[in-house]
């Protein structure tokens, strides 16, 4: 005879009101974040380019020997010089890109010709009758618009950011206050493990977007195709975004050659090394150097890159991997919880943790297992 629900064990009965509790927590959460993305995005932005300073600054006291005194102020002059210069080769290319557009129309009307020819069209359209047919001027006031929000969402970026470093001496006293004594080295341990996982995720992109963007380089200098250096920004940066960014940022300068270049095969060989040197990278050199740092399972990548991307926009592609290593670890630390966090990881252990820390996460506990595991 079938057990009826009042007879299952009450243990049962509380683990499934604390799963539905957790499921209904995140999509209160979710939009929660969705509502006030227009003020939580710049502080989000802001959190990352922390971050980035914190890993910098790290990687100079560790490996450069720079003093702690010097290590800070030298890496936000570094990533403030870096976010300057790629704002000023974006300006300058666009512009340059601009003033040569009449040429470039001349060659897409030479290229429509060809497909009309080919498919045995009487007749192609031109550039002009294209332009004239989709009226860009109707979609001037959204792009103004668009233009303005971001460079507010920068301003206030900047602003989050320099509050955040001033307060950023007193983030290890304030952890002691908020939590009860003897909860305090947890709450800073998965402070720890966050900062960790975001730093070495940062990293490895960074590290692994200036190889293909080298590579590409050094793949589009003899094809002879303009503003190299644009090219390469757009692809490095576009490796930030998770799976599907380098794919996207290495068929730009490909496409661009269609126009920039008097032939079709450059173009055609160009795409063919780019994702050949795209697909090397982000399938033999990323995995060896990423290894178990972030632990979270192929398809979350691509379902929180949707989420995050539907919540805060252009910014929550390029975080949604951290965002999601953030939930994933504070998910870890409560029993509740817990069930989602397996399901993030790749291989259900949030942690990441060596057969040793396992052993000790089954014996003692999620809670004080998250003490003991190693930052990711």
């Amino acid at each position: 005879m079938a057990e009826l629900p009042a007879q299952r064990p009450l243990a049962d009965r509380l683990g499934l009101i604390g799963a539905c509790a957790t499921i209904l927590t995140v999509i209160a959460a979710g939009f929660t974040c969705y509502v006030l993305r227009a003020i939580l995005t710049p502080f989000v932005l802001a959190v990352f380019l922390l971050l980035v300073i914190g890993g910098l600054e790290g990687v100079m006291t560790r490996r450069m020997r720079v003093s702690h005194k010097a290590a800070l102020p030298l890496a936000i002059v570094a990533v403030v010089a870096v976010f300057a210069l790629s704002i000023w080769l974006i300006a300058h290319n666009a512009t340059s890109i601009l003033e040569q557009s009449g040429a470039y129309a001349t060659r897409l009307d030479q290229i429509l010709g060809m497909v009309a020819d080919r498919f045995g069209l009487k007749a192609a359209p031109t550039i002009d009758q294209l332009f004239h047919q989709l009226n860009p001027s109707r979609y001037a006031p959204t792009v103004a618009r668009s233009a303005g929000h971001i460079l507010e969402d920068a301003t206030f970026v900047l602003i989050y950011l320099g509050f955040l470093i001033a307060s950023r001496a007193g983030f290890s006293d304030k952890m002691r206050l908020l939590f009860k004594a003897g909860r305090q080295n947890e709450a800073l341990e998965v402070a720890t493990r966050i900062r960790r996982g975001i730093e070495s995720y940062v990293w490895v992109q960074t590290v692994v977007g200036v190889i293909i963007a080298g590579a590409s380089v050094l793949v589009m200098w003899p094809m002879g195709i303009s503003h190299l250096l644009f090219w390469a920004l757009l692809i490095f940066l576009a490796n930030y975004i998770p799976a599907i960014g380098a794919a996207i940022g290495v068929l730009l300068p490909p496409l661009f050659g269609l126009v920039d270049l008097n032939d079709l095969w450059r173009p055609i060989a160009l795409f063919v090394l780019l994702e050949t040197i795209h697909f090397a990278v982000s399938h033999v050199v990323q995995p060896r150097m990423q290894g178990r740092s972030l632990n979270i399972d192929p398809i979350v990548v691509l379902v929180s890159l949707a989420f995050w991307g539907a919540v805060f926009g252009i910014a929550g592609a390029f975080l949604s991997t951290p965002l999601t290593v953030v939930v994933m670890v504070v998910c870890a630390e409560f029993p509740g919880a817990r069930w989602l966090a397996v399901l993030l990881s790749a291989d259900g252990h949030p942690y990441a943790s060596d057969p040793k820390t396992a052993s000790t996460a089954t014996a003692t506990g999620p809670a004080t297992a998250g003490v003991s595991a190693r930052g990711s």
